[in-house]
């Protein structure tokens, strides 16, 4: 029985040791070599120092080490944190420090960017290097360890006990203000999710799922777990051009391939002839596909399945369209996914009518254990309801999306909106703060709002709104370079609008964010370029 999320792997391990558990340019492992590689690299973790539910940050781009790292700081007892490739070092630092990072896992070439911001990270006490650590420099307090001391270390300590409630993983997802949150899932939580997935995608040893998002995002995440749950291969990429997927998906004969609507929009429009033959579904989440993007999909994947999905990181998944709904309700984002319910409430708790909108309300094995760190938050977001069974009132914690939704009379559920300011670019949550706070650091600008407005390909585009500092003539490309210091591509504005005086007030003196979209909200549906 698989209860802890290192043993997706040992369990596919056991039943079938010879079958192919990862593939990555060129490289393949089996499962048995997984297996045995996430043991030795749990022994150096310990040797290292790490204790009973402590931190490993992975910051790596998807390869064979990154998925080693991910589950053999499970194997120990540990947490694991993944951090995305693209962001920068303040970033990092932030994450690191933030919870408490007792061991980083990372590549000779982005320890050399972290420099400077490493002796920050106070918790840190061993760095392990994925390739050659020679000519690295030295960091007082800090050990740095090859990745083949990994399968070297004779370490005798055995693996701190876990068990199914205890904390697995920590995903770091923007919040509507200040700086991202990290959401804590418990190994019951993932491997949940693994089984509820696979299940309505009916995934099989056979399948060869494609990797193509970030393993940060918890959607990224799901296509290793769901894998391994059912001991199919999962094929690792980096992609630069949408045009790279296809030519995998035809070279690795892949049968699954999820993704974002950016890049739904982007892959309807290339070729498929030489690779739809293999593809036996695909999924989307991330945000509502639009709906030329699906009719263009369903004609040049005439044979493939397509699954529409909603989830939040707070839920991990938390409903999904059956391919045989999409001519009935193409706008549906579907209902529950198995072993979840999902209820539409009111302010109040009370559930709402048929039509009703109200707040999208996720209970079950997949509600998360909260926010790292932030009680307030963890309050707002994961509230109690009452569920009862039989005589028994039982309290539970359910999240409380801040989506609004509606649920007609056969129980579909359609999207209507946020209720907070953030901004859905590209699949990434983006907060308007973080981006504000680096334009302000400039030393440029008198005022400035990051707002999210309609895009045709990105979903949300982010719109920066300035005013010139004080004795300042500012220009939009000098403060775009000062973005580009900080940001990662995801996070950079489109566009920079420069405006004379104060920007509008709502009546409390807070900058009227409202009434800028209301001014803006048309400018790329309008003129796209």
């Amino acid at each position: 029985m698989v209860n802890l999320v290192h043993d997706l792997i040992y369990h596919s391990a056991n039943r079938s040791p010879r079958a192919e558990a990862l593939s990555y340019q060129g490289q393949t492992k089996s499962y048995g070599e997984i297996a045995q590689a996430v043991e030795r690299c749990a022994k150096r973790f310990l040797a290292a120092g790490l204790s009973h539910h402590e931190r490993v940050a992975v910051y790596l781009e998807k390869r064979i080490e990154t998925v080693i790292a991910l589950f053999a700081a499970n194997a120990a007892g540990g947490v694991f944190v993944p951090i995305n490739p693209l962001l920068k070092p303040d970033q990092v630092r932030y994450i690191m420090t933030d919870c408490n990072v007792r061991v980083l896992v990372t590549s000779a070439e982005r320890f050399k960017l972290l420099i400077d911001v490493l002796p920050a990270c106070h918790d840190l006490h061993a760095v392990i290097i994925i390739d050659s650590t020679e000519n690295l420099p030295q960091i007082p307090g800090l050990n740095l360890f090859s990745w083949d001391d990994c399968f070297t270390c004779e370490s005798d300590q055995k693996p701190f006990r876990v068990i199914d409630s205890d904390m697995a993983a920590i995903l770091y997802t923007s919040g509507s203000t200040g700086k991202p949150k990290g959401v804590v899932l418990s190994h019951r939580n993932i491997v949940s999710g693994a089984k509820s997935v696979s299940e309505y995608l009916c995934n099989q040893p056979e399948d060869r799922i494609l990797s193509v998002l970030p393993l940060s995002f918890d959607y990224g995440l799901s296509q290793l777990t769901t894998a391994f749950h059912v001991g199919a291969t999962n094929v690792l990429m980096n992609y630069l051009l949408p045009r790279d997927i296809i030519r995998i998906v035809e070279m690795e004969n892949i049968s699954g391939l999820a993704a974002v609507p950016p890049l739904w929009i982007q892959l309807a429009q290339l070729n498929w002839s030489g690779a739809a033959g293999s593809l036996r579904y695909i999924t989307n989440s991330g945000g509502a596909m639009p709906r030329a993007t699906l009719d263009q999909l369903r004609g040049v994947l005439p044979g493939t399945q397509i699954f529409l999905m909603y989830g939040l990181t707070e839920a991990f998944r938390s409903t999904y369209l059956p391919p045989d709904e999409i001519d009935k309700r193409p706008d549906s984002i579907g209902k529950a996914i198995p072993n979840a319910e999902i209820l539409v409430l009111r302010e109040d708790g009370s559930p709402c009518a048929p039509g009703e909108p109200g707040e999208l309300v996720h209970r079950g094995a997949l509600v998360s254990m909260g926010y790292w760190g932030d009680p307030e938050k963890t309050a707002a977001c994961f509230r109690p309801i009452i569920s009862k069974q039989h005589g028994l009132t039982i309290p539970e914690l359910a999240v409380w999306s801040g989506d609004t939704v509606r649920m007609d009379s056969e129980g579909f559920l359609y999207f209507i909106g946020r209720r907070d300011e953030m901004i859905k670019t590209s699949g990434y949550r983006v907060s308007p703060t973080e981006i504000e706070e680096v334009v302000y650091a400039s030393g440029m600008v008198g005022e400035a709002a990051a707002i999210g407005v309609p895009h045709p390909i990105l979903g949300q585009a982010i719109l920066v709104i300035v005013t010139p500092g004080k004795n300042e003539k500012l220009e939009a490309e000098d403060l775009l370079m000062a973005c580009k210091r900080h940001l990662p591509a995801f996070m950079l504005p489109s566009r920079i609008d420069i405006r004379p005086g104060n920007l509008p007030r709502s009546p409390n003196g807070k900058i009227d964010r409202k009434m800028l979209f209301q001014e803006m909200q048309h400018v790329f549906t309008e003129n796209p370029a």
